[in-house]
């Protein structure tokens, strides 16, 4: 295990914190069952799993991209972009966290990053088990570049997977709780004892893409530049989204935000 894996996250698992950068909400019972892609429950821990989305392709050897959302976010969000992703030849598979979507149990930052390491091993099983030969690569977008981070960072899960995505994720926890409202100094929080984005980051050498928008008003742009700044693989790309904010990101950018993922991981 890495020291980032054995990480004591607890301090984020404050109320003060929890209230502020997990938003869960439900899945419509009118929904269930009717994802356009193949729905799926992860099992983490005795009575607890995560719902996931996959939506997968006919070609065996497409490449899969596993994608952890945003906060506010669900899976069922997904279902349309996942059909654009099978559209693309790639395998599309979409996780919620604790007490999102259909998934049980209760949202903390301890259970998001250990779960983390569940989720990536029952999907590389998964994968497995129903012969997808391609490559696996990992994406987080806002709160989700904390889990992909998590896993690239750790040397028993990094080894699973070919390529990072980042969209819109954060290198420094402070500002951004600052931002939701969370006074750091109030809980005696340092930096040091956060996500370590910046530190994790460090320990990855795979390819790499990290997207950000140029007028992100909740993660600024600058945290984009300073991640791909510290990783220090050899294979690496920033894209500024010209004109983007946190939560239009995609729709600006669209054509190039797809064409920069299929070239990772079509020629990669």
């Amino acid at each position: 295990m890495s020291m980032f894996q054995n990480a004591d996250y607890t301090v984020l698992d404050h109320p003060k914190v929890l209230s502020s950068i997990f938003h869960p909400r439900r899945e419509p019972y009118l929904k269930w069952g009717i994802n356009k892609g193949m729905e799926i429950d992860i099992p983490v821990e005795k009575d607890v799993s995560i719902g996931a989305c996959f939506h997968m392709t006919d070609d065996k050897n497409s490449p899969s991209l596993l994608f952890f959302h945003g906060n506010g976010e669900i899976v069922a969000d997904y279902d349309d972009l996942g059909t654009l992703y099978r559209d693309a030849g790639i395998n599309f598979l979409v996780v919620d966290y604790r007490g999102y979507g259909r998934s049980s149990g209760r949202p903390t930052v301890s259970a998001m990053m250990g779960d983390s390491h569940l989720i990536l091993a029952f999907v590389k099983n998964y994968l497995q088990e129903n012969g997808y030969k391609g490559t696996l690569s990992i994406m987080g977008r806002s709160l989700g570049s904390a889990p992909a981070l998590e896993l690239a960072a750790s040397p028993s899960s990094s080894n699973l997977f070919q390529s990072l995505i980042l969209e819109s994720g954060f290198a420094f926890a402070s500002p951004l709780l600052r931002v939701l409202g969370v006074h750091p100094e109030e809980m005696g929080f340092q930096e040091d004892q956060g996500f370590s984005h910046m530190e994790k980051i460090k320990k990855w050498t795979g390819p790499t893409l990290i997207i950000h928008g140029e007028f992100d008003h909740i993660i600024p742009f600058s945290d984009g530049e300073a991640l791909f700044h510290a990783c220090p693989s050899q294979n690496k790309t920033l894209l500024k989204i010209n004109g983007a904010d946190h939560n239009n990101i995609f729709m600006v950018g669209m054509d190039i935000y797809m064409e920069k993922i299929r070239e990772l991981l079509f020629h990669t």
